[in-house]
């Protein structure tokens, strides 16, 4: 397999995958799609404000894991790599981070919203 098809079978796949789901986002509570934990399927605050913080941190974590993808394709000429796998794995968990710190900031473990401090 060619290191440039590599790349776009794996972050190009990643990056057009976090578009749909940023273009269409899960409406509602299901067991189909979107950022699904035992948290977020607590109530539909939660699940609202973890699909669009994951989602876009999504788009932007993907991205960048493409064009970093295609700058190590350019530079490996023909060479498979693990590289672009690694980007890939390393996107997904840091939205997961970012998206389970946003959630923290702002939900106890059960589901409610918290005060803010003064």
């Amino acid at each position: 397999m060619d290191t440039f098809t590599y790349v776009l079978t794996t972050n190009g796949l990643l990056f057009f995958v976090s578009i749909l789901f940023w273009k269409f986002p899960p409406k509602k509570i299901n067991k189909l799609y979107g950022y699904r934990t035992y948290r977020t399927m607590q109530n539909n605050s939660i699940w609202n404000f973890a699909n669009t913080t994951f989602n876009k941190t999504l788009v932007v974590y993907a991205g960048i894991s493409f064009l970093a993808g295609l700058l190590f394709a350019s530079f490996t000429k023909g060479v498979l790599s693990w590289e672009p796998m690694f980007l890939v794995m390393l996107t997904l968990l840091v939205c997961i981070i970012k998206t389970e710190k946003s959630i923290s900031k702002l939900y106890d473990n059960e589901g409610r919203k918290l005060k803010p401090k003064k």
